[in-house]
């Protein structure tokens, strides 16, 4: 509890630079965050359109498709590179993945892998441990100095000129998403399917960072503080097997156990089934059966 109350305090006091190197201080980008905090706020509109079943269904598919872009496609397929696909193909995985509204592919990719490199250590850009549970979970992704995109972890993926384009400018996807929605639906559908969904999908796929790295069991001996937590991996669609994952971080398939469910893993097989997806990459059978 003091930690938290700490990281708190620490995450409230945004008065700081960013040449103010303190452990858990951080300086907000405000005209940046703005889509994030309005994406929030906008959430309170539900008490004028009401629910029903029809707008719970909405506000459930479209999380569900958006979990899924970002676990199978900006995890398991940018950041690890867990199977391989055409070039369209790539192309439509990073438009699937950028309509979460998670900023761009490469984006992504790069704080994930610098993640895996320094995780839970010092250089971490989101480690519960290093820094505190409320920094971990949303102040590193509204943190000024976490805005631009590091290079040097994605030589593999800058030379694809589209996925350049789509992550420079990676609000366009997430505005087209809303405003299909509009189209289907008016703005019942946009308050459900895109506003509370997206807030959702936040804060599920952020939950890895800060709660996977503090609650659950540690199977695997890792160097990190990574958990298998059962229900982050229902939440998530297979993420929360992160103990796992850390141990072999490759993998196609974060749930090695039958009774470990990874939806994601099963619905790769199922692209892969129809030929879109092939060479899914899986840790050897000791691995999983150990």
């Amino acid at each position: 509890m003091n930690r938290i109350l700490k990281s708190l305090y620490l995450w409230l006091d945004t008065g700081k630079t960013q040449k103010d190197n303190r452990k858990g201080y951080i300086s907000i980008y405000w005209v940046r965050c703005l889509p994030f905090i309005a994406t929030h706020l906008a959430c309170i509109s539900v008490f004028w359109v009401g629910c029903s079943f029809k707008l719970l269904l909405v506000c459930f598919l479209s999380y569900f498709f958006r979990m899924f872009a970002i676990t199978g496609f900006y995890h398991r397929f940018f950041s690890h590179r867990s199977f391989k696909t055409s070039r369209v193909m790539q192309f439509i995985f990073a438009v699937a993945g950028a309509s979460a509204a998670q900023r761009g592919p490469l984006w992504w990719s790069a704080h994930h892998r610098s993640h895996h490199k320094h995780s839970d250590q010092e250089r971490d850009p989101h480690s519960p441990t290093q820094h505190g549970f409320i920094w971990s979970h949303i102040g590193w992704f509204i943190d000024e100095k976490n805005f631009d995109t590091n290079d040097k972890y994605i030589n593999d993926l800058r030379k694809y000129s589209e996925l350049v384009f789509l992550n420079r400018f990676d609000i366009v996807v997430p505005v087209l998403f809303a405003t299909g929605m509009y189209f289907i639906g008016g703005w019942a559908y946009v308050v459900w399917g895109y506003f509370i969904s997206t807030v959702i999908v936040y804060h599920v796929t952020f939950s890895i960072n800060s709660i996977a790295h503090q609650y659950g069991a540690k199977k695997f001996s890792t160097e990190d503080e990574s958990r298998n937590n059962w229900l982050l991996a229902i939440l998530t669609l297979g993420e929360g097997w992160h103990n796992n994952h850390h141990f072999w971080p490759s993998s196609a398939r974060q749930g090695f156990k039958a009774r470990q469910v990874d939806i994601t893993y099963m619905l790769l097989k199922t692209l892969e089934f129809f030929g879109l997806i092939w060479d899914l990459r899986l840790p050897p059978k000791a691995v999983i059966n150990a």
